[in-house]
């Protein structure tokens, strides 16, 4: 029986070993990857750090994100929630598990969709594009509708068959876009704008079947948003299911819960507008009925009236008070006549006995006695004023200036700024000095100067 060789000291691993070199060995063989899953498990200790299992349909790893790099996340991440993910493959010595250092990790999947939804959501919301002072009422008897949906999915067959059904007097114009996918956004954009910009539409209904959040991306995009708030013409849409909501809804004038509900928004029963009509018909049959009623008693009235007071009889006795009308204005034309004579010659005698002539004498003679007393008062006054200004001059004369300078007195001064010296103090030796005497002014300079 052979027995088993010994094996070499250096050959046996510990388990520490073991474990230290398989996660070296991952480390050089894997390196740095991205990897994509669903979150479950998770924990979060209060050390910040991030503990989960990522899953897929067939199988799970556990990772670990430390606090170092789990600050950075720009959301919280959930059990449920599919993520991105960048991770180096390790092993966790102490226990020998198989796990991932996680060192990058974003949403993927409708939870990425719905921060972006809403991101925009509350942009738009704070620059006033959802307010209700903007949207634009809905008219209640369109003329013509415009569809801007797929030609080939089921809503643009639901909303013309409940458009055919409500209300076939309105034409209806397609504008055929896609409602999925990159160019999505781009021709819904476009759609918009030639629809507004040709102006037959009354009203716009903007259509799509349901689908995931991601199939109704295109009705999430903000240049889809911003049309629908620039258009003109009002906007319904319908778009999804009722539970689906979209920010083309929040912007347009009236939000539907589905195409068909669209539809019916825009436009009304036909039936009810067919019952409304007989109900206006008959109340206006029974109003003409009055008005003819009304009429003919009145007709029956006027005849009777007539028959009664003929037009002879009214011709004969507005004749009669014609007559006596004629016979009233020649009297009173006489009266007046005669009044208006005796009048004028009362006048004329009163003219006589205020002739121009005598008037104008005694005025002359007034205007000659005015003047004579007005010459001697001007006379006297001329008199009395010469007499006053006699008086002053003397005054003046005596109390003149220069009155005194003819005594022989004089008037000494700075020539440069005309101060009066009336002490030694006031002027210095090889000063100028100005002495104005009666017939003129001595210019002089101060050779000593002596106080009494």
């Amino acid at each position: 029986m052979s027995s088993t060789p010994a094996p070499h000291p250096e050959s046996i691993y510990t388990v520490s070993r073991l474990n230290r070199e398989a996660r070296l060995l991952l480390n050089d063989c894997f390196g740095t990857i991205w990897i994509e899953g669903e979150i479950s498990n998770l924990s979060t200790p209060s050390s910040g750090h991030l503990y989960f299992s990522l899953k897929d349909a067939e199988a799970q790893i556990r990772c670990a994100m430390f606090r170092g790099q789990s600050r950075f996340l720009e959301f919280k991440p959930e059990n449920g929630d599919h993520v991105l993910i960048k991770a180096q493959v390790s092993l966790y010595e102490p226990r020998g598990d198989y796990q991932l250092i996680v060192e990058y990790m974003e949403e993927t999947g409708d939870g990425l969709l719905l921060r972006a939804f809403e991101a925009l959501k509350q942009r738009l919301a704070a620059e006033g594009l959802f307010d209700a002072r903007h949207k634009k009422p809905i008219p209640k008897l369109p003329r013509c509708i415009g569809l801007i949906t797929s030609p080939t999915g089921a809503a643009v067959h639901d909303v013309l068959t409940v458009l055919k059904r409500r209300y076939p007097a309105a034409p209806v114009i397609v504008f055929p876009v896609k409602v999925q996918g990159t160019e999505a956004k781009r021709e819904l954009v476009k759609a918009l704008a030639t629809a507004d910009r040709l102006k037959l539409c009354d009203v716009l209904i903007l259509a799509r079947g349901g689908g995931s959040l991601e199939d109704l991306w295109a009705f999430n995009e903000e240049i889809v948003a911003r049309a629908v708030f620039e258009c003109e013409t009002p906007i319904v849409t319908g778009i999804g299911h009722e539970i689906d909501s979209t920010i083309a809804d929040f912007v347009a004038d009236l939000r539907a819960p589905t195409p068909s509900a669209a539809a019916e928004a825009v436009t009304p029963d036909s039936a009810v507008l067919l019952a409304r009509f007989q109900r206006i018909e008959q109340q206006i049959c029974q109003r003409m009925n009055l008005v003819l009623e009304r009429e003919r008693d009145r007709l029956r009235v006027l005849g009777k009236r007539l028959h009664q007071e003929h037009p002879s009889r009214r011709l004969q006795t507005q004749s009669q008070r014609l007559d006596q009308l004629e016979l009233r204005l020649e009297h009173a034309m006489r009266n007046s006549v005669s009044t208006r004579d005796v009048r004028v010659r009362t006048q004329l005698a009163a003219l006589a006995r205020h002739q121009p002539q005598q008037r104008l004498r005694m005025l002359e003679m007034r205007r000659s006695q005015v003047c004579q007393r007005f010459y001697l008062a001007i006379q006297r006054l001329f008199e009395k004023q010469s007499q006053r200004v006699s008086g002053l001059a003397e005054h003046l004369q005596a109390v003149s200036p220069l009155a005194t300078l003819s005594r022989g007195y004089a008037v000494a001064s700075k020539p440069d700024t005309g101060t009066i010296i009336r002490s030694v103090h006031d002027i210095q030796p090889d000063e100028r000095m100005e002495t104005r005497i009666a017939d003129g002014i001595l210019i002089s300079r101060i050779e000593e100067t002596h106080k009494r």
